[in-house]
């Protein structure tokens, strides 16, 4: 069984965009955490429940960063003889907790806007102050999007962070326009609407994200990947036979791995032309399918009927 040796220079590009991941959470974190303190302060000073309703969704989404921040930096560390593909699904257990809390914020904001609507609140709202306060958290999220935008292609981590957000700002819009509605017409069940709006928003953003978590933990091929096109491009090698025993999965987002069971003619093995192979079917899934670590176990033509004829 041999390696392909193209691993090493996408693990350093992967490593290279863990760092600026990091950056990213670190610079979202201070923004969203700086905000959290002036919303609380915002609604306790207006008495705006919609306020403190969002300064719970912003405080869910300044744990789910940390818990995002975490994650990155336990899969950065090396791999171990217990760890053999090191600590990057990490990456996958901190999207995996950023959904669940996703998942609980639209739950508890749709409670709470059919709580609303049944119960009216009563006491003033201080509109203005409600308003400049939402704005402010509008900029915020804005703001911190704008940091997690980059990496949210490249890490399914860092795209449930940004979800969290994206869930926030809608949260800061809808705010402000229920403001506006109660402001100009009094009328006070705009704030349970917009309540129930932002659950039905938010909620098929966390289910999506922990689909994808159930599709890697579940180690099924990533969806962008085709399996019978890897087969049919490594049939194509000069010298290959038939191909079995093919396994294609991911360690986290964009880290795709590939096994297979590689028969070739016995003349391939005769002549030493096994390394000028394997260099072209591990630059052939780099090139084609951006196989970051690819495993070829080859086998002679003349061995193929000691395989287990349940071999596909």
């Amino acid at each position: 069984m041999t390696d392909a040796p193209y691993g090493g220079r996408m693990s350093h590009a992967h490593e290279h965009g863990q760092g600026s991941n990091r950056r990213r959470l670190l610079l979202a974190i201070a923004v969203i955490g700086g905000f959290l303190l002036i919303e609380v302060i915002g609604a306790l000073l207006s008495g705006s429940l919609a306020l403190l309703a969002d300064a719970g969704h912003m405080l869910g989404d300044l744990v789910g960063l940390c818990v995002a921040l975490v994650a990155l930096s336990v899969a950065a560390r090396p791999a171990t003889d217990r760890q053999t593909f090191g600590f990057r699904r990490a990456e996958v257990f901190g999207a995996l907790v950023n959904g669940v809390i996703l998942a609980a914020v639209a739950v508890s904001v749709g409670i709470e806007g059919v709580r609303r609507l049944l119960e009216p609140a009563e006491g003033h709202v201080d509109g203005p102050l409600m308003l400049a306060v939402a704005a402010a958290g509008l900029l915020a999220n804005v703001a911190a999007l704008l940091v997690l935008r980059g990496g949210r292609g490249e890490s399914i981590n860092l795209r449930g962070a940004y979800l969290e957000v994206l869930g926030d700002l809608i949260g800061s819009v809808a705010a402000i326009l229920a403001g506006a509605v109660i402001l100009t017409t009094g009328w006070a069940p705009t704030d349970a609407i917009a309540s129930l709006a932002i659950a039905a928003l938010i909620l098929p953003r966390a289910i999506a994200l922990l689909r994808e978590v159930v599709h890697v933990l579940s180690e099924s091929a990533p969806r962008e990947t085709s399996v019978a096109e890897i087969r049919e491009h490594v049939l194509r090698a000069d010298g290959v036979v038939a191909v079995h025993d093919v396994h294609v999965w991911a360690i986290t987002s964009g880290h795709p791995v590939f096994t297979a069971h590689v028969v070739v003619e016995d003349s391939v093995l005769e002549s030493g032309g096994t390394d000028a192979l394997l260099d072209r079917l591990a630059g052939c899934l780099a090139e084609h399918f951006d196989v970051a670590h690819s495993t070829f176990q080859l086998e002679p033509a003349s061995h193929a009927h000691h395989e287990d004829v349940a071999h596909r």
